[in-house]
C-alpha cells in the first residue's frame, strides 16, 4: 500500500470521527501558536532592537552616571547608579576630548511631559530632552522639515523646539494642519516655537523614539534643572577603527573630570549602542526558553489526548482490521496505516497552530513597534515537531492494531 493510499485511509478514517479529531487537532494547534507565535514576536523585536540601536552607529559610546537598567524576567543586578555628571563637567569634557569625533551633551528634561498647540494636547508620556546642535547626528535621528537646533539657539536660550513625528501627527495633522514650522506650542509651563520636525524613528520594547521634543539645552537647565538633574555625553567617532582608543581616552579623561582618585572605581559609565542592543536581546533568552516549555507541555498533552484517540479507533474498528487481515494485509501494512493517520492529524494541527502563530506573533510584534516576519526557522520547527509527536502518540496503538489475530477480529461485536 502506497503512501498516498494510507493518507486517503487515514483522511476518511478522520471524517468518521470528526469530533474527537477536532478537539485533539485544537490541542495541537494551541501548543504550536505558543511555540511559534511567541518565538515569532521574539525574532521579529530583535530584528527591530538591532535596527535602532544600529541607527546609532556602531561607532558611537554614550556616558552616563549609571548603567542601563534592563530586566527580563529571571534574576538580574541592578544597575550602578553614581553620583550626577554636572553640567560643567560635561561640558568641560566636550572641550577637552581631541580625538576626530561628534560631541553632543543632553539631558532628560521630562518624562511624563504634555506639549500643547492651541486646545490640542499630547498625552502625559512625552520625553521632552534638552540637546545640543549635535545631538541629532549622534543619536540617529534625521529632520523632516525645518531646521535643526543652532549654537545660537544655545547661547541666548531661545524657546524653540524640534517635534517628533508621532507629535506633528496628533497636533498639526489630525487637526488639518500640514506645515507645523514657527507654530507656536507649550512644553510644560513655557511657549516654544516649532523650528523642526523629525524623521520617523520608530519604537522598540516600548521605547517611543517618535513621541519627543527636543529643547535647547540651556533652556532645559533653566527651566527644568535640579540638584537630581545630570547629563549625557555621546561621542561618535569618524572612524570606528578609533572606537577602542577613544573608550581608554574618555575614560581617563572623565575620571579626571569628574576627580576619581587612583584605585577608585569610575564614577560612571560607558555604554556602546551595538552593546545595549546585545544586552536586551541576549536578556529575551529568558522568554524563549518559558516559550519553548509552554509549548512543549501543551503538545505533550495533545500527544495524550492523540493516543487515547488513536487506541479508541484501535478499538473501534477492530473488526475492520480482521478484514483487512483476512484480505491479506500484513502486519506492517497496518501499523504504517495508523501510524500515518496519527501523523496526519499531527500535521493538521501543525498547519493550524503555525497560520495562527505567525499571525499572532506578528501583531505582537508591530503593536511594540516590531517588524512583520514569516520565521521559516520556527515553521519548520512546529512542523517537526509535529510529525515527532504524530509518531510517538501513534506508535502504540498502531503496534496494538497490527497485533491483533484476523480470527478473533472477524468475530469482535
Amino acid at each position: 500500500m502506497t503512501t498516498r493510499e494510507n493518507i486517503r485511509i487515514a483522511i476518511s478514517a478522520i471524517r468518521g470521527q470528526m469530533l474527537r479529531t477536532v478537539l485533539t487537532i485544537l490541542i495541537i494547534a494551541f501548543g504550536i501558536m505558543a511555540l511559534v507565535g511567541i518565538l515569532t514576536s521574539i525574532d521579529a523585536l530583535k530584528g527591530s532592537i538591532s535596527s535602532s540601536f544600529s541607527s546609532m552607529g556602531s561607532n558611537s559610546f554614550t556616558i552616563r552616571n549609571s548603567g542601563m537598567n534592563i530586566h527580563m524576567g529571571g534574576k538580574s543586578k541592578r544597575a550602578k547608579r553614581h553620583r550626577k555628571i554636572t553640567y560643567y563637567q560635561a561640558l568641560e569634557f566636550s572641550e577637552r576630548f581631541k580625538y576626530p569625533s561628534q560631541i553632543s551633551v543632553s539631558t532628560m528634561a521630562d518624562q511624563i511631559g504634555v506639549i500643547k498647540y492651541e486646545s490640542t494636547k499630547s498625552n502625559p508620556n512625552i520625553t521632552v530632552m534638552g540637546v545640543d546642535a549635535n545631538y541629532l547626528d549622534v543619536s540617529g535621528y534625521t529632520l523632516a522639515t525645518g531646521r535643526n537646533l543652532t549654537g545660537h539657539d544655545l547661547e541666548e536660550g531661545l524657546h524653540v523646539c524640534l517635534l517628533g513625528k508621532e507629535l506633528v501627527d496628533k497636533l498639526f495633522i489630525a487637526n488639518s494642519i500640514d506645515n507645523p514650522i514657527d507654530k507656536i506650542v507649550s512644553v510644560g509651563p513655557a511657549k516654544y516655537r516649532v523650528v523642526g520636525t523629525l524623521g520617523e524613528k520608530g519604537s522598540s520594547m516600548g521605547f517611543g523614539g517618535d513621541k519627543v521634543c527636543l529643547i535647547p539645552l540651556s533652556n532645559a537647565k533653566q527651566d527644568y534643572g535640579s540638584e537630581y538633574s545630570t547629563y549625557s555625553i555621546t561621542v561618535k567617532l569618524n572612524q570606528i577603527t578609533d572606537l577602542e582608543p577613544a573608550i581608554g581616552e574618555a575614560t581617563s579623561m572623565m575620571r579626571n573630570v569628574r576627580k576619581d582618585r587612583i584605585g577608585q572605581e569610575d564614577s560612571f559609565e560607558i555604554t556602546q549602542s551595538d552593546s545595549l542592543a546585545g544586552m536586551v536581546i541576549d536578556s529575551m533568552s529568558t522568554v524563549t526558553l518559558s516559550a519553548t516549555i509552554i509549548g512543549i507541555i501543551t503538545l505533550l498533552g495533545a500527544s495524550i489526548g492523540l493516543m487515547n484517540i488513536m487506541l479508541v479507533s484501535v478499538t473501534e474498528r477492530t473488526r475492520e482490521i480482521g478484514i483487512r487481515k483476512s484480505l491479506g494485509a500484513t502486519r506492517k501494512t497496518i501499523r504504517k496505516q495508523f501510524l500515518t493517520e496519527a501523523i496526519v492529524i499531527c500535521q493538521l494541527g501543525g498547519i493550524t497552530g503555525v497560520i495562527l502563530g505567525v499571525l499572532i506573533g506578528n501583531l505582537i510584534s508591530m503593536a511594540v513597534g516590531g517588524a512583520f516576519i514569516i520565521p521559516w526557522d520556527w515553521i519548520a520547527l512546529g512542523f517537526s515537531v509535529c510529525f515527532v509527536v504524530g509518531l510517538a502518540a501513534g506508535i502504540y496503538p498502531a503496534i496494538k492494531a497490527s497485533n491483533l489475530d484476523p480470527i478473533e477480529a472477524l468475530r469482535y461485536e
